[in-house]
């Protein structure tokens, strides 16, 4: 197995469990917050689909120039909504993943701020960083809001107290 089906596999497999996350939640908790500097949930579900667009941008282009004033983060209005994003984005990431040759994945990519170079790394490493290690960074955090609700907390490397396996 060659490096990008490698990545495709590990994205197909954190996006089903992310997925099992984020069908948890329900319209009337989307507003609900642990303290007033956190997301919503229905905020930080948003944040964790918004960030699957960024597998196609960084797939396909070179570089990225964010500009915070001008970006226009993803809102969920419902918890269909959010999950037929989640999908959509998903499907498009792995389109987008499959398209990647091994020689591209190895190129470099850049992020730049307003124009300021914030950073230039392997494309591979950038994948990883925003497609997976970020998803399961705010994963994690759904799963203590999950918690903090009174909801079900689903497994995503193994059991949780609210699943049993035996």
């Amino acid at each position: 197995m060659n490096r990008i089906d490698q990545l495709i596999a590990e994205f197909e497999r954190e996006a089903t469990t992310t997925r099992r996350f984020l069908e948890r939640l329900s319209d009337d908790k989307l507003e609900w917050r642990p303290h007033a500097k956190s997301f919503t949930a229905g905020g930080l579900a948003s944040h964790i689909t918004d960030l699957l667009q960024f597998v196609e941008l960084i797939s396909g282009t070179d570089e990225m120039d964010f500009d915070p004033a001008t970006y226009k983060p993803y809102q969920a209005t419902s918890v269909a909504d959010l999950l037929k994003a989640f999908d959509e984005k998903v499907v498009k990431g792995k389109q987008a993943l499959a398209g990647v040759s091994d020689e591209r994945l190895a190129g470099s990519w850049k992020l730049k701020i307003k124009g300021r170079l914030f950073f230039e790394k392997p494309r591979a490493e950038v994948l990883r960083d925003f497609a997976l290690s970020h998803q399961i960074h705010h994963r994690g955090q759904m799963s203590v809001y999950l918690r903090l609700l009174d909801i079900p907390v689903p497994s995503a490397y193994g059991p949780t107290a609210d699943e049993d396996f035996m």
